[in-house]
């Protein structure tokens, strides 16, 4: 059965995340409607990141295998046409090695939050970035992002609900930066817990707020305490930029220690 890949874009508002659920509209439920419709197979995808409800995506990755072949144009272009009007759009489609898994190929995942901070609320930008009607300071925010680069035991920014067998995870970038009126937080891991990057954005907003000094967001990486958790950030300000993965596109499941792609649960 051949094996194919998919890069997906997706507007997240009004969806209920990226995996599908009973009763519920979802990102992976309606791009799996719409193989149906395109092949006349029942197929199941895989994502490499779950995203929460109203997060969106720029490069998020899938992979499905079909029992009669299709081009990859006829899948990018058949599935496009099926997923309307959805806010979802297929940008490319390739064949790949039976090997090649969307969530356990991966061998990084890049992740943008975008927080408007003026006065006046976004008109264009609503539902997709996190308004603040106060200043932040981009340099005091960079400093607290500082210290959470590197490998550590993530568990004050891990959801209750996190499925993951591991709190510890290794963080390869958190860069905080201005771009006119807007704050952008990029963030890059192998694997990330759920709810991590969202929750280190609300602590770094308290910094950036000045309710807290920097120094405050090592205190609570080190405290490993839910509860020394700034506020959760918004989904709609977050989204899933790029999936890495190797050239060969062949890496196994089940490697990684402690950082393995198995446990990520995206946001």
């Amino acid at each position: 059965m051949p094996r194919y890949r998919i890069t997906i874009e997706y507007d997240g508002t009004g969806f209920f995340g990226w995996q599908r659920q009973a009763g519920q509209a979802s990102v992976q439920g309606a791009i799996e409607a719409a193989l149906l419709s395109l092949t006349q197979e029942s197929v199941a995808i895989r994502g490499a990141g779950r995203t929460d409800a109203g997060v969106h995506a720029l490069g998020q990755v899938a992979h499905f295998d079909l029992v009669r072949p299709q081009t990859a144009r006829t899948i990018r272009d058949g599935l496009n046409a099926h997923l309307r009007p959805h806010r979802i759009a297929v940008l490319a489609a390739e064949e790949v090695p039976e090997s090649f898994d969307a969530r356990f190929s991966a061998t990084a995942r890049h992740y943008l939050y975008r927080i408007l901070d003026r006065r006046p609320p976004p008109a264009l930008a609503r539902d997709r970035v996190w308004h603040m009607m106060r200043p932040l300071d981009v340099v005091a925010m960079a400093e607290g992002a500082a210290m959470l680069i590197g490998n550590h035991d993530f568990t004050t920014f891990r959801a209750a609900e996190c499925q993951a067998k591991s709190p510890v995870k290794t963080l390869d970038k958190l860069d905080v930066s201005r771009r006119g009126e807007e704050v952008h937080i990029e963030a890059s891991a192998r694997s990330f817990l759920h709810s991590q990057v969202r929750s280190m954005v609300g602590s770094l907003v308290k910094a950036g707020l000045g309710d807290w000094p920097p120094a405050r967001i090592g205190a609570a990486l080190a405290a490993r305490d839910r509860r020394e958790c700034g506020p959760l950030a918004p989904p709609y300000g977050l989204y899933l930029v790029a999936v890495d993965y190797a050239a060969s596109d062949v890496d196994q499941p089940g490697r990684g220690g402690v950082d393995d792609p198995a446990e990520d649960e995206a946001e």
